[in-house]
């Protein structure tokens, strides 16, 4: 498994020049994050927070599409951040950190959240399964953890199927089959309810788990 140094460094290393053209590019294979960001429901004085933020893309839309809310954002990737900061200025507290091990109340001020946003992210992350574990603690009583990544893309033919496959290793990027089971695990491991969503031709997949 790759430790946190590692991954940052190798993060920063494919991020270093692709971070000035990542959100044009990925707009047009990142499918489902506007139907996540639309389906937060978030309200005034909410405390939101991306894990990996990245670019700072989501976050900026997430201001946009629910006024009021307090962003806040973490990446392992310096020069991500660098993107993030440009975009958001003031408008989010946005940190370093590792997305399996990070200390919210040191770092963002905050130990929970009511929203939890991981978008495109875990496909990217060694330990995948532990930052989802951690993202589902940090939820706030009545919070919602929000999801979306890869699908099965069981409905894309077999040979474009493959060339994605093949593509998205080439950037680090594996699609996790597992994530509807790891998903109801960790509803149920943390007392959480779970409704998910498959996007058109199995493409993306978006889970949503809320505290009570």
């Amino acid at each position: 498994m790759a430790s946190a140094t590692g991954h940052a460094a190798l993060m920063d290393e494919v991020y270093r020049g692709q971070r000035h053209i990542y959100d044009l590019t990925r707009k047009y294979y990142l499918f489902g994050r506007d139907t996540l960001i639309a389906g937060l429901d978030a309200q005034p004085g909410m405390r939101v927070l991306e894990i990996a933020c990245g670019t700072g893309r989501n976050l900026a839309k997430i201001g946009k599409a629910w006024p009021g809310v307090k962003l806040y954002g973490l990446d392992i990737s310096a020069e991500m951040l660098k993107n993030a900061r440009a975009t958001l200025g003031a408008e989010a507290r946005l940190v370093e950190g590792d997305a399996c091990a990070f200390d919210a109340p040191a770092l963002l001020g905050e130990p929970a959240f009511e929203r939890v946003v991981l978008s495109y992210s875990l496909s990217m992350i060694p330990d995948w399964e532990g930052a989802f574990a951690h993202a589902a603690r940090h939820l706030a009583p009545g919070g919602e953890l929000h999801v979306v990544d890869f699908g099965d893309l069981g409905g894309v033919p077999g040979p474009l199927r493959r060339l994605l496959h093949a593509w998205l290793a080439k950037f680090h990027v594996a699609a996790r089959s597992t994530l509807p089971q790891v998903a109801a695990r960790q509803a149920s491991e943390h007392g959480l309810t779970l409704t998910s969503q498959r996007g058109g031709l199995g493409y993306f997949q978006l889970h949503v788990l809320r505290a009570g």
